[in-house]
């Protein structure tokens, strides 16, 4: 007999903006359609960045994430998936303003808010490998959805004062998560991303993230993530660094290893 399918969930989250977070979702997206992955990324970040880049002609009125979220409709996430730009891919998308206002319904919601999505999303664990969850820069109801419904946590910050001051906040949410809806959450890995290593700046606060994150037990995912304006560039271009030159290929090879240290998949 064969073991059914049951994907494994993460969840993107940090609650500062700017840390290359969709992006490094993206990437890693591309990593697992690569390694023959089939993949559903759900967009519930209000900005829809991930929607612009992994999908095309979604149009502002099409049902998302939000119609699914809603107390208000009874669409499902197969009745909105769209297809993503590569072969294997799937998205649950969001555009316009509508998840923005669902985020704000679900903060004077009654009982069972926090597992909203982790409901919707059950019933397609068995049509996929892996479920990527993309949040907003926050700390709200949208992202406790996203943690409630995760086996593990994607933890992505910068090597910068700011990004270390605020990783204990995050890791202390992520744990009240764990211990009032979610006791399957774990920390899956943190990545140092942006990371500039010649900078004394860069390598004191890359050393206390990593003092931190072995102080609490948290994996580290290897290497850091170097600061590299192709990054950016293939994302925005909806390419994959592996379409690039071979220092662009060579940044594909990180995200692919960090496929391996999420899942345990070679």
């Amino acid at each position: 007999m064969t073991t059914p399918r049951q994907a494994t969930i993460l969840t993107a989250c940090n609650q500062k903006g700017g840390v290359g977070k969709s992006t490094t979702l993206y990437h890693l997206t591309r990593a697992a359609v690569l390694a023959g992955l089939r993949v559903l990324v759900v967009d519930s970040d209000p900005q829809g960045n991930i929607t612009s880049v992994l999908t095309e002609d979604v149009g502002e009125t099409e049902p998302g994430l939000a119609d699914v979220l809603s107390e208000y409709t009874s669409d499902t996430i197969a009745d909105v998936i769209v297809p993503g730009i590569w072969d294997g891919l799937d998205v649950v998308p969001t555009t316009g303003e509508t998840l923005g206002v669902v985020r704000d319904q679900l903060v004077v919601a009654g009982a069972a808010r926090e597992g909203r999505l982790s409901r919707a999303l059950e019933p397609m664990r068995g049509d996929y490998d892996l479920i990527l969850i993309d949040c907003g820069p926050n700390l709200d109801q949208l992202v406790i959805n996203a943690l409630t419904a995760a086996d593990g946590a994607l933890v992505v910050t910068q090597t910068k004062l700011w990004s270390a001051n605020g990783l204990a906040k995050l890791l202390d949410t992520i744990t009240q998560v764990q211990q009032s809806y979610n006791p399957r959450l774990r920390v899956g890995g943190v990545v140092l991303n942006q990371h500039e290593a010649r900078t004394v700046g860069g390598g004191h606060w890359a050393g206390e993230i990593e003092a931190a994150a072995e102080a609490r037990g948290l994996p580290l995912l290897t290497p850091p993530v170097p600061k590299r304006q192709a990054i950016a560039d293939a994302t925005e271009e909806s390419i994959g660094l592996d379409e690039g030159d071979a220092d662009s290929r060579e940044l594909a090879a990180i995200y692919d290893g960090y496929l391996t240290q999420l899942t345990g998949r070679n």
